[in-house]
């Protein structure tokens, strides 16, 4: 497998590509909050090589304010990124293969957020441990207040999520919390906010679904909430959707016990989708 830089056109991100070598479709791959996209390749059981090994083309890049991309470290807007996603999108409606979007976490959102809002040139989305819920129970008054202090303090710190919640697997967190190229600072102000209100509005626009989905997520993610997942796929007006809790799963199910079962879930659903013509 070898790794191919990928130009977006008009776009100052890092891209990759990963070709099969008798591809039979193309996934796109959105990574989460405060990662990027090479880490796909040696973690998370190695999801790159195995889309790559069966079949798919992996295209990917590492969104704003991540990896080798431009912009401020931990300080993000989700609508910027979510314009973004678009034009990473267009970019590939020029070549001849079927296109499934996978998006986990804040890429979970973000792949979310694009379907929903124009599904076109896209197969079908799988969604990991999506961040589709945010804020849920806070007081009205905070999510108010968490866009004034977006604006005149956006890289503050607000949250710390820790890594308690990423895995059991003491050696995957371990190699998360010595991966220099991951953030690991508190979730900023402008990070939290515009997803929020990304989150919040994205709502009305999910009973005009259109595609196939999956989604995975586990029942003890203690980072995005699976009642959010839960919710989506309730509201969900089409008849091939999947919804598969994990149980006892944190929130990286590809580097968390149940790896194996998941990442085989995954490409079963694929390639039931893309099983050549006979």
């Amino acid at each position: 497998m070898q790794e191919q830089p990928w130009k977006i056109p008009g776009l100052p991100l890092r891209g990759y590509v990963w070709s099969a070598q008798r591809p039979r479709a193309a996934v796109l791959l959105t990574h989460g909050l405060g990662e990027y996209a090479r880490r796909y390749v040696e973690r998370y059981h190695r999801l790159i090589p195995e889309l790559v090994g069966a079949g798919y083309t992996v295209y990917a890049y590492d969104q704003r304010g991540h990896g080798d991309s431009p912009g401020t470290r931990g300080q993000i807007d989700a609508f910027a990124l979510l314009d973004d996603h678009f034009k990473v999108r267009e970019a590939l409606r020029g070549q001849s293969l079927p296109v499934y979007a996978y998006g986990h976490s804040l890429g979970g959102l973000i792949t979310a957020a694009g379907a929903a809002r124009d599904p076109r040139g896209l197969s079908g989305v799988i969604l990991s441990s999506p961040g589709l819920l945010v804020g849920e129970g806070q007081p009205a008054l905070l999510k108010r207040l968490s866009g004034v202090l977006a604006w005149v303090a956006p890289g503050l710190g607000v949250t710390d999520l820790g890594t308690a919640g990423l895995s059991r697997l003491t050696d995957e967190v371990d190699a998360y919390t010595a991966d220099e190229q991951v953030y690991q600072g508190k979730v900023t102000a402008q990070t939290a906010a515009t997803m929020l209100r990304l989150s919040a509005e994205l709502w009305a626009d999910y009973p005009r679904w259109r595609l196939p989905v999956l989604l995975v997520h586990g029942d003890q993610d203690t980072l995005t909430d699976v009642r959010g997942s839960q919710r989506f796929f309730e509201m969900l007006p089409v008849d091939d959707k999947t919804l598969e809790i994990v149980e006892g799963g944190y929130h990286e199910l590809l580097n968390d016990e149940p790896r194996e079962e998941v990442r085989q879930l995954i490409l079963d659903w694929l390639q039931e989708r893309t099983r050549p013509e006979s």
